[in-house]
């Protein structure tokens, strides 16, 4: 079973490397807004067991949706409304912030094949 403390500190480790992210690429805007909502999906999973199996697969969506986000902005692609720098420094922090995500993802991956009993 997952402790609360550990999700609680994925959790955050996944807001730090946003945080970072933002703070290195002046990106300003989603940084307390995603810190919210992970702190109320983390609250919903641990004070409302009842509805934990939601709890799991949002905060499992939003994880999966930075980590794709700090995949896929580092790539110059036509669709994107900007055009992404390709310095070292760029490269580096996407690559933390997606990796900051990988902790949360596989965590919500084990929880979501076993649930508790």
């Amino acid at each position: 079973m997952l402790q609360p403390r550990f999700l609680c500190l994925w959790t955050c480790l996944s807001w730090l490397g946003l945080f970072i992210h933002n703070y290195v690429e002046s990106v300003d805007g989603s940084t307390i807004a995603i810190g919210l909502v992970s702190a109320a999906l983390f609250l919903a999973w641990w004070r409302i067991p009842s509805k934990r199996g939601l709890a799991i697969r949002l905060i499992l969506a939003l994880a999966i949706l930075q980590l794709t986000g700090a995949i896929v902005t580092i790539i110059p692609f036509i669709f994107l409304p900007f055009s992404p720098e390709q310095t070292t420094t760029h490269y580096l922090v996407h690559g933390l912030y997606g990796m900051a995500q990988l902790p949360l993802v596989a965590t919500m991956i084990r929880e979501m094949r076993n649930p508790p009993q």
